[in-house]
């Protein structure tokens, strides 16, 4: 009796082993299930992450577009105001030399104002002994271009 006890003892055992296995995996489905889950939520986090950076991406470059556009437009401003700044340096030497001339002529006529001036008595006195000899005589003679050409 005690093989048929023993027999009968393991058949409750097997039911028991089932049981308990049914459990083990019945436990291991629900963590293959919640792995999976938390695979696909990894997966979708790490898409969306992606497509963050995706966004981010084009973002910055259409900023970087628009930098380099406004570079770009910045140096061409900047090369023609180099231009005209040149333009407008030789012009204010050109006008500096010309004034300094001009000034060099209003000194130069001052200057000979006043010896005029102070040897007026002299001419008046050499008019008055030697006719010929004018008082103006140092005179600069004007001419134009228009003179030279013939019609």
């Amino acid at each position: 009796m005690a093989t048929s006890s023993g027999n009968s003892s393991q058949i409750p055992n097997n039911s028991g082993c089932d049981e308990v296995l049914m459990v083990v995996d019945e436990r291991k489905r629900k963590r293959m299930q919640s792995n999976r889950e938390s695979a696909r939520r990894s997966r979708m986090r790490k898409q969306k992450h992606l497509d963050d950076l995706m966004c981010q991406v084009a973002q910055l470059k259409k900023e970087n577009s628009n930098i380099l556009s406004n570079i770009n437009m910045t140096t061409q401003q900047y090369g023609n105001v180099e231009a005209d700044n040149s333009v407008l340096r030789a012009q204010m030497m050109e006008l500096t030399q010309r004034l300094q001339s001009l000034n060099e002529i209003l000194t130069y006529i001052n200057n000979s104002n006043n010896n005029i001036n102070n040897n007026n008595n002299n001419y008046q006195e050499d008019f008055q002994i030697n006719p010929w000899n004018l008082m103006y005589v140092n005179q600069p003679i004007m001419a134009s271009a228009d003179m030279l050409y013939q019609y």
